[in-house]
Order: structure tokens, then sequence, then C-alpha cells
């Protein structure tokens, strides 16, 4: 099969699409293929995973159990943890996790992973597509010389690209299929195939000039809200010295029309974009002898408002002549962002250990999050019921996530204090002795 065969095959959606990774990003990407008719393979190293993902079981809040199950009868989809399937695969999209290291270093042997796996099973012509965020010009410095070291010329015989995913897990007005996909190929004729295959998938595609600049568009996305949201946790900071509701001012801000986007304080960032992405390209500046100064500051402001979170509940409980040390807290959300059920770097860990560190008894309630690992493995934490007793026995009630779940109404009437950091409880009237809001 030559060039033109991959183009009619994409088109009439006869090739097979392999989708390594089948988390947040890969699993929604994989269904969404199979559901407009392409057969995709979802290949991933979790065995578990895989089972229950055969059984029709779905891990994602953007793919029903009931959509994976139709795709699954169907027989438009797999899940596998074999990898030879790629040889039977006319596409291969990576979609693996890129976290960073403890020194705050990119963290690509996932990438490096897949993308030899791809390369050892692979066979022309293949288009062959990276969607985990990474630092700009790993497509090109990085899967260019797999690819090339087995005899595969980009744009004859590899089609290489990039394309950055762009999922908002639990998002209900944009999912996998709404979304624009920006695709930069390593020649025009990469970017040509992925753009074509792109467009059975999503209304709009916009091609780049090379994937340096579609994978430094994903880093500038995730860098514009972590930025802002700096910007909102610096000022949420000086309103409280000076005795003014943040939010209040934010809504007041909100009513011009143009030239402003709200954006909202908490006890920190998390998930897997966010926070990580910067300092991805930050590394990547350095190397070049460049410091990102709004990359650091941000980042600072961000990392710190785990800490202030803590100050203001010692600060509450002071007030009601309570100390910490000793004191039972009970944490409302652990997961980074409302509806969904991942903890990566959420700020609502590091509250919970620097409250524990503080001697406070912590217990925590989170309807996606059944169980975390303790700060350095040190031992594991169960979610427990937010109980109308239990909120009542607590000497605070911290809100961390605001998921939807939560009656906050109730929280407010029966909790002795509540802290909140989402600013969820800023329409419910209450004592100020009872509630404190960031």
């Amino acid at each position: 099969m030559n060039i033109d065969g991959l183009r009619l095959r994409i088109r009439t959606r006869a090739a097979c699409v392999g989708v390594i990774g089948q988390g947040y990003v890969g699993l929604p990407l994989a269904v969404g293929f199979a559901r407009v008719g392409f057969t995709v393979m979802g290949l991933d190293n979790d065995r578990d995973r895989v089972l229950a993902l055969t059984a029709g079981r779905s891990h994602s809040p953007d793919v029903a159990s009931e959509a994976l199950a139709e795709v699954l009868r169907e027989g438009r989809y797999r899940a596998t943890t074999d990898a030879s399937v790629l040889e039977r695969c006319d596409v291969v999209i990576i979609c693996v996790p890129t976290p960073l290291r403890k020194s705050k270093d990119p963290d690509i042997s996932f990438v490096v992973a897949a993308a030899e796996e791809a390369a050892a099973h692979f066979r022309a012509p293949q288009l062959v597509i990276l969607e985990s965020t990474t630092y700009p010009g790993t497509t090109q410095e990085l899967l260019t010389p797999l690819f090339e070291a087995r005899g595969a010329r980009p744009g004859r015989d590899v089609f290489l690209a990039f394309s950055p995913e762009r999922i908002d897990p639990a998002n209900p007005t944009f999912g996998v299929r709404d979304i624009p996909k920006v695709v930069g190929g390593a020649t025009p004729e990469c970017a040509e195939i992925a753009a074509l295959l792109y467009r059975q998938l999503v209304e709009r595609v916009h091609v780049v000039s090379s994937p340096k600049v579609a994978e430094l568009a994903k880093l500038y996305e995730n860098l514009f809200r972590n930025v802002n949201i700096a910007l909102a946790n610096e000022f949420a900071l000086m309103c409280r010295r000076l005795g003014v509701s943040v939010w209040e001012v934010i809504e007041a801000a909100a009513t011009k029309p143009f030239g402003f986007m709200p954006f909202h304080p908490g006890p920190g960032i998390g998930g897997h974009c966010i926070g990580v992405d910067p300092a991805y390209l930050a590394w990547k500046m350095r190397l070049s002898g460049y410091d990102a100064r709004i990359l650091r500051v941000a980042d600072e402001i961000n990392r710190a408002m785990p800490d202030y979170v803590v100050d203001l509940v010692a600060e509450a409980l002071n007030r009601r002549r309570r100390s910490l040390n000793g004191a039972t807290i009970l944490v409302l959300g652990v997961a980074y962002k409302r509806g969904v059920g991942d903890v990566r770097e959420s700020p609502a860990l590091e509250v919970i250990g620097k409250l524990r560190d503080c001697g406070a008894d912590v217990a925590y309630a989170d309807p996606h999050v059944p169980e975390i690992v303790l700060d350095g493995g040190t031992g594991t934490l169960k979610a427990v019921e937010p109980s109308g007793e239990r909120l009542a026995e607590a000497d605070c009630i911290v809100i961390a996530t605001d998921h939807r779940e939560f009656d906050y109404r109730r929280i407010v009437e029966v909790a002795r204090l509540v802290v909140d950091t989402r600013g969820v409880t800023r329409d419910i009237d209450a004592p100020a002795e009872r509630l404190v809001r960031l």
C-alpha cells in the first residue's frame, strides 16, 4: 500500500487506528474514532484497566459505559496489552502521561516507551501521531530518529505529526468531537494525512507549519491558564488584606463584555496539564539559557496556596479558641477538579498532608475518589460519607473541591466552621466566625 492507499483507507474509515494509552485522553479518542466507523485497538499496559474495558466498564467521565459496550458489540473497539496489534494498524496515536520528576524536569519515559513500541512494530505506510503534552521539539527530536533508524523516511514511509490533546475531563459542553484539533506534521505530507484523519472525527482542524508549533500551542494554552490562576490567587490574598471579597470583585469585573476573562482563586492547581505543562517549557528554555520569569513566579504563587489554606484553617480555629493540633477536620473533595476522580497533582492532597503534619485528625469525603495514598506512601485514607452527624462533629469543614454532589447550604447550616476555598458558598449567608472564604 502507498500513500494514496493510506489516504483512501482513512477517508473511507476502513483504516485500523491504534491508540497507545487508554486513560483520560486515549479512551475518549479511541471510542470517538470507533463510533464514527474506524476499527480501533486500545493499547494499555495496565491489565486491570484492559480487563475492565473489555467488560464494558469505563473509567472515564467522558465515555459512558453504554457507549463503550456499544463499540465492543459492534467489533469496532478492542482493548489489549499486546503491542503486536500495532503491526495491523494504519494509524498509531500516542496518548500516554507526561509527568514531572521531583526535580520538576520532564519525565518523558512513557512517551519514549510508547514511541519505541510503535517503531518496533512499524510497517509502511503508517501515520504516527503524538498527542501527549511535552516539550517543544519532542516529535522531531525523539520520534523521527526512531523511525529513520528503521529505514522509514518521514513523508514517504512514515507520516509523523503532533496534535495536542485538549480533553477537559467531565466537561459536558466540549467533548472530543467538539474541540478543534491543531496538527503539525514533520513534512507537508505528514500534516495533510494527519489532518485528513482528524477531519473524520472533528469539525475543525487547524494545520500549523511544524510539530514544534503545535507542541508550543498546547503549552501556551495551559500557560495562559496557569498564569491567570496565579493572578487570581495573588489577587485573593490582596483582597483579604483589604477586607474585600475577591469573589465579589471578580463578579463585578466580569460584567465587562470585552477585554476581560474571569479566572478564580483556589487552593492551588492540579491535574495532568495546567500545573505540569509550564514546567516543560521552563525546562526547555533553561536549556536555551533563558529564564522564563513569569512561569517561575506563577508557579511560586500557585504552589504556596495549600500553605495559605492551612493558615486560614488555623486562624479560623483560633478565633473559636480551638487549636489546629488535635482538631478534627473534614476535607470535602480531593480530586483536582469537580466531577472527576483524578487526584494527580491535586492541591487537596497537599492540604491534607499539611493539616496532618500540624497534628490535625483529618478525614475526607469525595464521591469520585474512594481512597487516597498519603504523602510519601506512608499509608492510605478511605473516603467517608459526609453525613449530618459527621459534619456537625467536625471542628472544621474544608471545601477543597467543588463537586456538585455536595449540598453546600446544608453543610453551612450543620457545620461548626467552614473554610471555603472554591467560592461555592458566596451566595449563602452565615456569620463570619462560622464561614471563612478564600
